[in-house]
């Protein structure tokens, strides 16, 4: 399954919360490999878009492993003053609809995925 959701992070921030995610904790990245975060990114605007982008078996059950550990908590009461959104910013993404993956629809046409030689 893959996963893309957006939020916003205050623009007088940006710059900080760029260096907080060029040095995530080893326990938190820890905690979202274990909970079934996969090829996870995060991309940023400078007018503060904030889109996220994973891969996952089952994201409610990613995010509920999640929050259940401690290390998450303590990390998104530390994110909490970079965003827009008052509460937790893990629970304030807004998941976008997939319309278009280009190997799936290859696929679905019978094409290969990758070029030919």
């Amino acid at each position: 399954m893959r996963v893309c959701f957006v939020s916003r992070v205050r623009p007088d921030r940006l710059a900080e919360y760029r260096e907080r995610h060029a040095a995530v904790w080893p326990e938190m990245l820890e905690a979202l490999r274990d909970s079934g975060w996969r090829d996870y990114s995060l991309y940023l605007s400078a007018d503060g878009l904030l889109v996220g982008h994973l891969h996952t078996e089952d994201y409610a059950a990613a995010q509920e492993a999640m929050a259940r550990t401690a290390v998450n908590a303590r990390w998104q009461a530390e994110m909490a003053e970079y965003f827009v959104d008052d509460g937790n910013p893990d629970e304030g993404f807004t998941v976008l609809e997939e319309v278009f993956h280009l190997e799936d629809q290859l696929r679905a046409n019978g094409l290969p995925t990758t070029p030919s030689a």
